[in-house]
């Protein structure tokens, strides 16, 4: 069924995408770095196929390098590969509706493969033969039919790719005048280009009456078949192949320089960079390269494309990372650091793009985790469907693999009745082949938030799942994830945690709002049966644990060395880690005096050393403590902690006091818990 295949080509949704997405970069490679833009011209699109032979023709001139041509054959014949299960997997949300006999579907199919595999034939034969091929012309027939046509014909699909209304004019459309760090957001996002492509089906499958209707567009609506169904079977095809992200890249460099951008104004790309980006002439290509600004180039290389890296078999996905490509990410980064001036801990990111898998799974090889540390690449963050885990790499000294599984919601729902707000992950990681679950240092995570419908936002917390039990970690929410970093590895969601106590009635005015949003981070409990005591005192235990849980500090392998702090009590992890990054000292030299009340004044100096440790660059006004009129109480030790607590609101006085001495209540450490926690 399946005609000679001898172009150069990519799948369906990818020609259809490539061809029309007029400049739109899907990899780390810019556009601008092989093609000069300055000299493009317009696009010239015809309703009629009759011009693809002159359309092809053109495109194909601009792709020279012999590489290229070579990804592109690999796909082709990927697709030629496709088995009839694979195809049946693809067009799933398709078939029931379609409603087709077996041998209508495998023709279905061979056009699929057939027009996937058709870029380019100097004689134009492929071409011909699919238009001319009867089998083809009697099942489209049938489905004009059942979608209540009259006729349907491969000169139709051509139109709604490639015509005035067609794919192609919405992408240019999508596309056209948009900014320099527009342009870089989508070379670097795969979730952007995934949204571009969304809505450019959207638009073309929404035309079925008027001057622009399209016949496919009316069949499939007709016949039941959503935006989503199609989406669906293009997120199939594209799972099932390694080599189409790439082929996209090299079609999409083509077509720009063959078409423009469809007759609008072209934007100058911001490509990711070499390591040393430059302006000039490329002689070998004859292109002209584009100048990054230092913030540009280093934003640019902290990202690397590892979508077409992705290799799904059944229901798990891997990424097969290159070791030479990382490192020579790690050169570039490095580069483009210096360059720019950043001084902060580098973060490589490896963006996977959509994946279609319940499991995906990333390993990172000996030589890259130590490259990553010779070269001082502090982390390498994995993102994709929304998720992001960034991995510290200093602790490791050989290989490791981080697995991402989705579980069921049940694992979540059957044991609480608190509204779930996002997908329920199990996170793992494996050094050297063996599963660890503990970390020397923290590993940030975000969890894409997917429900916020009648959820109260300020009260989301990431829950940890261990044994049908919750476990409540807070952390922030910035409208799309929610980020914390955790020392181990289970399952995770966020759900909105309500937490409500029964005698905080007499400090609900100035303290109400904050005890819940305390209590819902997990950063402050009550003391049973519903009830807070929101006038008792803290000892200096207690607020070492508010703290630490509040700001996202935890880290069991922390040790101290206070002879009064038992390694078995409850609060002797947040008292080692408070203790090792200076946020606490004792009240000896090696007393902690766990079980003291704290003090106001302590209590400040705490919650300033906590925030000077995240945020290396605050600074702290001294005289802001003139203020208060008892500040000649406040301790020699403890006036620069209050002073840039005062400073930066994190504590207010009282009739012009401080009250340094006074002894902090439950209801006044968590207003600055409160605070604290949402410090800019």
């Amino acid at each position: 069924m399946t005609l000679k295949k001898k172009l150069v080509v990519s799948t369906l949704a990818a020609s259809m995408v490539a061809a029309s997405v007029a400049g739109l970069p899907l990899s780390s490679k810019g556009l601008a770095d092989q093609l000069g833009l300055g000299n493009v011209a317009s696009a010239a699109t015809s309703n009629s196929s009759a011009d693809l032979k002159a359309r092809a023709e053109k495109l194909y001139a601009q792709i020279t390098k012999e590489s290229d041509k070579a990804t592109l054959r690999a796909l082709r014949d990927e697709v030629s590969a496709l088995t009839s299960a694979e195809l049946k997997e693809i067009f799933t949300p398709l078939r029931g509706k379609l409603d087709l006999s077996t041998t209508q579907e495998d023709t279905v199919f061979a056009l699929f493969q057939d027009v996937s595999s058709l870029y380019y034939d100097p004689e134009y034969t492929d071409a011909k033969d699919i238009l001319n091929n009867q089998e083809y012309i009697d099942v489209l027939k049938v489905i004009a039919e059942k979608g209540g046509v009259s006729s349907l014909t491969v000169d139709d699909i051509y139109a709604a790719v490639f015509g005035d209304s067609g794919l192609e004019k919405k992408l240019v459309a999508l596309v056209s005048g948009k900014t320099k760090e527009q342009l870089l957001e989508l070379v670097t996002s795969s979730t952007v280009q995934d949204e571009l492509i969304n809505s450019a089906i959207d638009a073309v499958l929404s035309q079925t009456a008027g001057p622009d209707a399209l016949k496919i567009s009316t069949v499939l609506n007709n016949l039941g078949v959503s935006s989503a169904d199609v989406k669906t079977v293009f997120n199939n095809s594209r799972a099932k192949l390694t080599n189409d992200k790439a082929a996209l890249q090299i079609l999409a460099i083509a077509y720009i320089g063959a078409f423009g951008l469809g007759g609008t104004p072209t934007p100058t790309p911001t490509p990711t960079p070499t390591p040393s980006p430059t302006s000039g002439s490329d002689s070998s290509s004859g292109s002209t390269t584009v100048t990054l600004t230092p913030d540009q180039a280093f934003a640019a290389a902290s990202k690397y494309d590892a979508s077409k890296l992705v290799v799904t078999t059944g229901d798990k996905a891997t990424v097969k990372l290159v070791d030479a490509d990382i490192i020579k990410a790690f050169d570039t980064l490095v580069a483009a650091a210096k360059s720019a001036g950043k001084t902060e801990a580098l973060t490589l990111t490896l963006d996977l793009g959509t994946v279609k898998a319940a499991t995906v799974e990333v390993p990172l090889s000996k030589a890259i985790v130590e490259a990553a540390k010779t070269n001082g690449i502090a982390n390498i963050a994995v993102t994709f469907n929304g998720v992001t885990v960034t991995i510290p790499v200093s602790q490791f000294s050989t290989a490791i693999a981080l697995t991402v599984t989705m579980a069921n919601q049940e694992v979540v729902t059957s044991v609480t009745k608190l509204k779930l707000a996002s997908d329920v992950y199990e996170f793992g990681l494996s050094v050297d082949g063996v599963a660890t679950s503990t970390f020397s240092k923290p590993i940030p995570i975000e969890i894409p938030v997917n429900n916020t419908d009648g959820i109260d936002t300020e009260l989301l917390s990431l829950a940890k799942i261990i044994n049908g039990k919750l476990e409540f970690y807070g952390g922030r929410y910035n409208g799309k994830t929610l980020a914390e970093s955790r020392d181990t590895f289970s399952s995770y969601a966020v759900l909105e945690n309500r937490v409500t106590f029964t005698d905080i009635a007499s400090v609900q005015a100035w303290a109400g709002r904050q005890i819940q949003v305390v209590a819902a981070k997990g950063a402050i409990e009550g003391v049973g049966e519903d009830k807070f005591a929101p006038k008792s005192n803290v000892t200096r235990a207690e607020f070492a644990k508010m703290l630490i849980r509040a700001l996202d500090l935890e880290n069991k392998t922390a040790v101290q060395s206070f002879s009064d702090v038992s390694g078995a009590a409850w609060y002797a992890p947040y008292v080692a880690v408070a203790a090792e990054k200076g946020i606490i000292t004792g009240r000896s030299a090696d007393k902690f005096d766990p079980n003291a009340t704290i003090t106001r004044a302590e209590m400040a100096t705490m919650i300033s050393r906590a925030v000077k440790s995240m945020n290396p660059a605050a600074t702290t006004n001294v005289t802001a403590i003139s203020q208060f009129s008892d500040a000649a109480k406040i301790s020699a030790s403890l006036r620069d902690g209050v002073a840039f607590a005062a400073d930066h609101n994190l504590v207010i006085g009282n009739a012009g006091k401080f009250n340094p001495n006074d002894t902090a209540t439950r209801a006044e450490a968590a207003v600055i818990i409160y605070r604290t926690i949402n410090f800019k």
